[in-house]
């Protein structure tokens, strides 16, 4: 089953970053995942804006799913199914 682009935005030490993408590898679902934490510089800035625009509050994991862009934030397997079935 094809799965819409799942573009996962986390830091490597958060366990509910870690726990959202042991999610999506056991769910077989593909995704491109970015460690904020380990960027720097003009990249670093440039990501942080990107999440901003669609999670204010600049938490994480925030995930961006699908040609709909929906944001999924925190660790909440209901939700992301719930955007890849859209």
């Amino acid at each position: 089953m094809s799965h819409p682009s799942v573009m996962l935005y986390a830091l490597s030490t958060c366990i509910h970053c870690r726990h959202t993408k042991e999610y999506l590898e056991k769910n077989n679902i593909d995704f491109e995942c970015t460690y904020v934490d380990k960027l720097s510089g003009q990249e670093r800035e440039t990501v942080l804006e990107k999440v901003r625009e669609v999670n204010p509050r600049l938490s994480f994991p925030t995930m961006i799913i699908g040609p709909s862009h929906t944001v999924v934030v925190g660790f909440n397997p209901e939700a992301i199914q719930e955007a890849l079935a859209q």
